[in-house]
């Protein structure tokens, strides 16, 4: 899939309730696999014995799934069981009606030094047919081809500022800081409206204005 070259093929069934069998997964999580996945196939792997590349510093193996859905709707929550299940890093595709969604979260390992990994933030591309999605396989080594993978995937959202060089692990914070202000901008300027005294006002416009400073050093202000 996505022009990965034949050596990575795997083109597995995975049965869906291997995710919520034998483990204590909420019976609304449950009911979700059921009725949103149809069916689940581990379609490539990327990895050193698969592709002329270097091994990764962080990813060892990068895998892709396709995830055949029954309706456009899948909740998060069932990819996040998925990632923190399998101690790799996922590509998921979803397919629904002939047109794939790409997802994908950052996710790097638990300090703790296991196979545990902890899942962030997950981008996603619209809807669009297989050969549309901005997926390309670029970079010399098992992170450069994943890292290349999330920016993609991610657009704008990771996209540093002209001349600037950062990690990936450097874009997703600043992104997630930069949607954590938004948040917080959204709810002080709730609060300005309702509130009725001046003097709070005045308080809550300087908190406002300094929040809105911190985006714009972001590079992502209005």
């Amino acid at each position: 899939m996505i022009g990965l070259p034949k050596s990575t093929e795997f083109n597995r069934r995975i049965p869906k309730q291997k995710f919520y069998e034998n483990i204590s997964v909420s019976p609304t999580l449950k009911r979700v696999f059921i009725d949103q996945i149809k069916v689940i196939y581990w379609r490539n792997k990327v990895a050193t014995t698969t592709m002329n590349l270097a091994a990764g510093e962080t990813v060892t193996e990068l895998e892709i799934f396709e995830v055949k859905l029954n309706g456009q709707q899948l909740e998060e929550s069932v990819l996040r069981q998925i990632d923190k299940e399998i101690p790799y890093h996922i590509l998921f595709l979803l397919e629904y009606d002939g047109k794939y969604q790409a997802w994908t979260a950052y996710k790097e390992a638990a300090a703790s030094g296991s196979n545990a990994f902890k899942v962030g933030t997950y981008y996603h591309t619209d809807w669009l047919p297989e050969d549309e999605l901005p997926l390309k396989v670029e970079g010399l080594s098992v992170d450069k081809v994943y890292e290349n993978f999330v920016r993609q995937i991610a657009g704008d959202a990771l996209r540093a500022e002209d001349g600037k060089t950062e990690s990936l692990k450097e874009s997703v914070e600043r992104d997630t800081r930069r949607q954590e202000l938004e948040k917080q901008i959204a709810a002080l300027q709730a609060k300005v409206r309702k509130e009725k005294q001046l003097n709070k006002q005045v308080q809550l416009n300087a908190e406002l204005k300094k929040l809105k400073k911190e985006l714009e050093v972001l590079g992502n202000g209005s």
